[in-house]
């Protein structure tokens, strides 16, 4: 494999990220005294909230790991498109954890998602009810926490993976809304601005619960965070988005893919007793959409399902084409 390869779709975490050459001098950012290391989970913390299984659930090929390495060395988000459980979610788990660069801070986007969401939430009425209470409300830091976006903007020292997922759910305008904070890499908080005069440096939570200063406002990333944002393919996006993403397609798994995934999930002897499965999977896949998901759950209660009659059974109603579920 190429030494140019930073992340190598192992799933064993190692320090690679410190070979990571400077930026390119238009994706160079200066954010001001670093905050250090992104905060890493412990094992514990690891096994319960599914990281691990979700990091070696990702087998990339060779062009899937050549983009992905591209976004890393580029510090341009990357957009990934494909049909629902194809894998696109877990490519930025699969990089945080490989890469040890922390938790991944996750964006999921609805219709109503804004931008100022995914950057911070100031809390008024707290502020007004706490105002009502006599109590002091100068410290206006406490009333702030960044998003998702905001926090992995924050100046780290090792960037930050981020998962905006399912941007294609969103409002119009929220494609056109993020094109700005993508290629400066900064933003700023109004409120705290406002204050600056009386109080220049702000103490505000992060999405992931720690409290770090904000210094007249603006918040300007160091290392430009990891960025994926997902996409199912129901929609075009604004062609100035395109060009400052890269843009990975993730096809229908093959059997080699699947058989990897389920012995990610199930292990080795479910990836040899599921070869059946899988071939029924695939076949099926030609009537209409079907997700991994569908077959991790046909072949997980196959060992709990007795006869082979029930298995089939059970597996024809398990992995039924997502369009005919409705």
């Amino acid at each position: 494999m190429s030494d140019w390869l930073i992340y190598r779709g192992s799933g064993e975490p190692h320090d690679g990220i410190d070979r990571l050459p400077p930026p390119p001098p238009w994706r160079d950012f200066d954010g001001g005294p670093p905050l250090g290391p992104p905060p890493e989970l412990d094992t514990a913390s690891v096994r319960r909230l599914g990281h691990g299984r979700t990091s070696s659930s990702y087998q990339p090929l060779g062009e899937d790991s050549e983009l992905i390495n591209a976004a890393l060395y580029l510090r341009r988000p990357l957009l990934v498109t494909g049909a629902p459980g194809t894998g696109k979610s877990t490519i930025p788990h699969s990089v945080a954890h490989e890469l040890r660069l922390g938790q991944v801070l996750t964006w999921p986007v609805v219709s109503r998602s804004t931008l100022r969401e995914g950057l911070y939430a100031y809390d008024a009425i707290g502020r007004l009810q706490e105002a009502q209470l006599g109590q002091s409300t100068d410290d206006i830091g406490r009333y702030i926490r960044l998003g998702p976006l905001g926090t992995a903007l924050l100046p780290w020292s090792r960037p930050r993976v981020l998962l905006i997922d399912e941007i294609d759910k969103s409002d119009i305008d929220l494609p056109n809304d993020l094109l700005n904070v993508l290629e400066e890499g900064q933003f700023t908080i109004p409120e705290l601005e406002r204050a600056a005069d009386r109080s220049p440096v702000a103490t505000v939570f992060t999405q992931d619960g720690q409290r770090v200063e904000v210094t007249e406002g603006r918040v300007r990333c160091r290392s430009f965070p990891f960025v994926v944002l997902t996409s199912n393919g129901e929609r075009d996006f604004p062609p100035p988005l395109l060009r400052r993403c890269l843009h990975l397609l993730l096809p229908q798994p093959d059997h080699e893919r699947l058989a990897a995934v389920v012995r990610a999930h199930l292990g080795e002897d479910a990836a040899a007793g599921g070869e059946e499965l899988i071939a029924q999977f695939l076949a099926r896949s030609h009537r209409g959409p079907l997700a991994v998901d569908q077959l991790l759950n046909a072949l997980f209660l196959s060992v709990y399902s007795g006869d082979t009659a029930t298995r089939g059974r059970l597996a024809e109603l398990l992995m039924r084409p997502l369009d005919q579920l409705g």
